[in-house]
């Protein structure tokens, strides 16, 4: 691995929960100790259920102190002793319901030192709409139109506070609204009312919270009735949420301060963004990557960050065609390359190189410095690869709408799940990613995965390999049917035992990935230049070279046939796949 000033320029990177194998990290730490994994990984991003969180798999942070039932202090030493560096994810738009900050405001209300850490959603669109019945402000439509919509409907969560009223708070993300089951016991408060009664009364609820159907249905013998009812059933609620912080708040920036120190102390040195483009919020704009406001924020985490000799890593999705990627790079991070899961998948599927070697072409001639990956924890995404109209100019995608299509639709035939974007109505605006195990999405193919991670591992940037695709990991539907409306996740999230890992690693198309990782992760060619060399649009001959070391990856996209040359100690070999 070679580091050059805030830019990590090689090495291989392991991408997986800290149980996704086993049990807890050390399980995958005992992996990493095996000698098929010798120089294979030089870097390791851990997702965040290494910190306390309770919703959408560890995005949902509840305070950045280590996991204590997955994580020990012991495993991070042994990873530092491995050579491995740490990447880890600060989620700076928001918190959980449950972490302290929240807890405090529903506990102590507008007298809670945290009244301006989270978004009051009618405390900012005051004068800017009209409330409606439920006691939300609508914004006006002219605002309405502009937000950038993560999910159906709009983007709060009402949450109780100690005066007893409800109160609408900023939530772009995930939330979870569960009813529990009420029993005779907690009808005493109905007076005169037979035992018979409050059984049949409990029945009628129960199956409306079974089947989630409207309370409103419910008919009682009068209005006083319900009303006292339904002030039952609210009383037995429980909610999550991952609740948007307000950055216009020094105690939010006081707090990233002690976070980015926290995690520097347990030895990372790249620091993913998440949602990052969602932190400022201003009326009259989509909330989406605002600018300069989103700039400004990015500029000040980064001085942070320097303070702790941390990396910085922003996520962001969006269209090729907006451009955002290109800004991001220009003020000098290193960036996702979301573009290459769908290429790769459209590379292989119609035999031609000719859109993901423009591609690489492009990330040579304007000098992005990259993190590439197949699959991950998200989705393959398929938003990222369409063009955008800009101020009245459409800028092309990667691909075209058509071919996007085609990839949606490929990957769905073959057991894959769909994420879209909303609108402030509920309406499908766009798809937004596809939810497969790489594996899946390649039709079950072992040798087309091979050439996958040959390509990937011959890309500019670092590798970042997802543990299940390494493992040639299929489809989930199991967990995906029973992950509710966030299900479409756990398709490519199946924890891999201490056993899989035995048989796994029995498995050619496993052994053949780790050879080329390996190759990847060690060979000095990959600290060189990299060369597109002509060939037909059934064909990809990239080479890398750094003085007298090369390697280069020859392969028929037609047949699926590669083959790697490199030179190993001033001897050249050749792999034969």
């Amino acid at each position: 691995m070679q580091q050059e000033g805030n830019i990590i320029l090689n090495g291989v990177m392991l991408n997986a929960y800290p149980d996704s194998i086993g049990q807890k990290l050390g399980d995958t730490i005992t992996m990493l100790k095996r000698p098929e994994f010798k120089d294979v990984f030089s870097l390791f991003y851990v997702l965040p259920t290494f910190f306390n969180s309770d919703l959408d798999r560890g995005f949902s942070i509840i305070d950045y102190n280590i996991n204590k039932d997955l994580v020990s202090k012991e495993d991070l030493k042994t990873l530092e002793e491995l050579g491995i560096m740490l990447k880890f994810d600060i989620v700076l738009n928001h918190l959980s319901v449950n972490s302290p900050q929240f807890k405090d405001l529903l506990k102590k209300g507008e007298a809670s030192k945290f009244k301006d850490f989270f978004i009051n959603w009618n405390t900012f669109w005051e004068n800017n709409g009209v409330k409606n019945a439920d006691d939300i402000i609508i914004p006006k439509e002219e605002f309405l139109n502009k937000l950038f919509m993560r999910k159906s409907g709009l983007p709060i969560l009402k949450v109780p506070f100690p005066d007893g009223s409800e109160k609408p708070y900023w939530n772009t993300f995930y939330q979870e609204i569960n009813y529990q089951k009420i029993s005779v016991s907690d009808l005493d408060v109905l007076q005169n009312i037979s035992k018979i009664k409050k059984e049949e009364i409990c029945k009628k609820v129960n199956k409306v919270i079974e089947y989630k159907e409207d309370f409103e249905t419910l008919n009682f013998d009068n209005s006083d009735l319900k009303s006292t009812i339904l002030k039952i059933i609210e009383s037995k609620k429980t909610f999550l949420g991952q609740m948007d912080v307000n950055a216009k708040s020094e105690l939010v920036w006081n707090f990233y301060e002690k976070t980015l120190a926290k995690v520097r102390n347990f030895g990372c040195k790249i620091l993913r963004l998440d949602a990052f483009a969602y932190l400022h919020k201003e009326i009259g704009k989509s909330n989406f990557f605002n600018k300069p406001g989103t700039w400004q924020y990015l500029e000040r985490i980064n001085q942070i960050a320097q303070k702790n000799d941390l990396i910085l890593l922003p996520e962001i999705h969006a269209e090729y065609g907006l451009n955002l990627h290109d800004e991001v790079a220009k003020e000098g991070y290193q960036i996702y390359d979301f573009f290459l899961p769908g290429l790769m998948i459209h590379t292989l599927e119609t035999a031609n190189s000719k859109a993901l070697l423009a591609w690489v072409k492009n990330i040579i001639n304007k000098g992005y410095k990259t993190v590439n990956m197949l699959g991950c924890h998200d989705g393959i995404p398929v938003l990222d690869l369409k063009g955008k109209d800009v101020n009245g100019k459409y800028n092309k995608g990667l691909l075209e709408d058509t071919e996007i299509e085609f990839i949606m639709n490929t990957v769905l035939e073959r057991g894959g799940r769909v994420k879209n974007l909303f609108d402030a109505s509920g309406n499908k605006i766009s798809y937004y990613q596809v939810n497969a195990t790489f594996f899946s999405a390649l039709n079950e193919n072992e040798q087309k995965l091979l050439l996958a991670r040959a390509i990937q591992m011959f890309m500019p940037g670092i590798p970042q390999v997802w543990y299940l695709d390494l493992f040639a990991g299929k489809n989930n539907y199991a967990a995906a049917n029973k992950g509710g409306s966030g299900g479409h996740k756990e398709i490519n999230r199946t924890t891999l035992t201490n056993k899989d890992i035995e048989k796994g690693l029995k498995k050619e198309v496993v052994l053949k990935q780790l050879r080329i990782m390996r190759l990847r992760n060690t060979s000095k060619a990959f600290l060189g230049k990299i060369v597109i060399n002509d060939s037909k649009e059934n064909q990809l001959n990239i080479t890398w070279n750094n003085n007298k070391e090369f390697a280069q990856l020859k392969a028929n996209l037609s047949t699926l046939s590669f083959t790697i040359n490199f030179s190993e100690n001033n001897i050249i070999k050749k792999l034969t796949f």
